[in-house]
């Protein structure tokens, strides 16, 4: 259902014919700031995307333990897939004979695919990079690959996802040296990547690089915001920096990447992070969190994380969160989910899963409603006043 206020008879026909081959006009409406909150609308060809939102990570065209219809029921609008890994497994070239991912993973709504670039460079002593691209050994049988940036465009073509992603390198976040060079080389790599992309209908964004240092930061992103991208990217976030220092960071990207493009948060996800990062502009957000803290028996509610093997919860027939209204919490109990978990039945990742990524979708959802009715800064201290942190939680 679409808030009061936005008219899709206002939108011009996003479908335009160009040169004998059917294009996507990815339009963003901004519909409400509150401060800097954004709410807004990205059309994408298969369906609205209503910003802020979270998207689940389905690394092999799978979120872990969680159906479609699982994720359609949560009121999940966006997922993201790996290329690296649907690169080596089961292969782009299988998926695309398969009627892409949309098809292959039997999932109608948009999809997002990031360009591989952070899991090769996280293959620490396993790849080699340069400035046309990189070579890494595969994880899983150690055969030998390369990276370019025309062949992740040509990767990603082929799965057909309506967001993808350019390649880029992702540095450490404190060695200004690195981070010198990999802004440089991400800057090249991006403009090889538009000049690589031939589907019209799949918006690519840049990606900003720039570690923690303000001045690489916003050379990367007016650099970035200059090629004309669809939508914009934070990449190198979230991997060893301080929370402090990732602030400062998206307050500084905020005045600087342009309000009229998508801005999405690379890999951060936990609720805490999803406030604080809407709070500073951010629209689009995708993590692992909700399903891997599921497989180890750990719920997300709007209070901090609750440890399901805890002894006292073995006789507790509460839901999760008594306010949840997921599968999860509406049907089963604390001492059920317990059970599950003691007896190591697969039951207990999905039921734990639907709950997570519910507590995700449910919470952007309400920081949503908040911005359009211009109290999120309300809700968003009130939030944070009630939430602990995972390191102060006890078991």
């Amino acid at each position: 259902m679409r808030e009061s206020g936005y008219n899709p008879l206002d939108l011009v026909n996003p479908y335009i014919e160009l040169s004998g081959m059917t294009t996507f006009n990815f339009q963003f409406d901004l519909v409400a700031k509150d401060h800097n909150a954004r709410a807004g609308v990205f059309h994408t060809p298969h369906g609205d995307l209503l910003t802020p939102v979270f998207a689940p990570v389905g690394t092999q065209a799978t979120v872990k333990a969680v159906t479609p219809d699982q994720l359609k029921e949560i009121g999940v609008t966006l997922v993201l897939a790996n290329t690296y890994h649907l690169y080596l497994r089961p292969g782009a070239d299988l998926v695309a004979e398969m009627g892409g991912l949309h098809h292959f993973m039997r999932w109608d709504s948009p999809i997002l695919t990031d360009s591989g670039g952070f899991q090769v460079f996280s293959l620490a002593g396993m790849r080699k990079i340069d400035e046309d691209g990189v070579t890494f050994k595969s994880h899983i049988d150690g055969s030998i690959h390369r990276f370019t940036p025309e062949k992740a465009i040509q990767i990603q073509e082929k799965l057909g996802a309506d967001i993808i992603m350019a390649f880029d390198e992702c540095a450490p976040p404190y060695d200004r040296a690195y981070n010198q060079q990999a802004v440089a080389r991400t800057h090249r790599w991006a403009e090889h990547c538009l000049a690589a992309q031939t589907r019209p209908d799949q918006a690519l964004f840049g990606i900003v690089q720039g570690g923690i240092f303000p001045d690489l930061r916003e050379q990367s992103a007016r650099f970035i915001s200059s090629l004309g991208f669809p939508g914009h990217a934070i990449g190198g976030l979230s991997v060893g920096e301080t929370k402090e220092e990732m602030h400062r960071t998206l307050e500084l990207l905020n005045q600087i990447l342009p309000e009229d493009k998508p801005r999405y948060l690379m890999g951060v996800g936990s609720p805490e992070d999803l406030i604080n990062g809407i709070r500073r502009g951010v629209d689009i957000f995708d993590c692992v969190l909700p399903t891997r803290l599921a497989r180890h028996q750990a719920a997300m509610t709007r209070q901090g994380r609750l440890n399901l093997m805890n002894a006292a919860h073995a006789r507790d027939p509460r839901p999760i969160d008594e306010k949840c209204h997921c599968y999860t919490c509406t049907h089963f109990s604390r001492a059920y989910l317990r059970h599950l978990i003691v007896a190591k039945e697969m039951l207990a990742a999905t039921l734990i899963s639907i709950h997570n990524i519910a507590t995700l979708v449910y919470l952007v959802q309400d920081a949503r409603r908040a911005i359009l009715e211009g109290t999120f800064e309300q809700f968003a201290e009130e939030f944070l006043a009630a939430y602990t942190l995972p390191e102060k939680a006890q078991a």
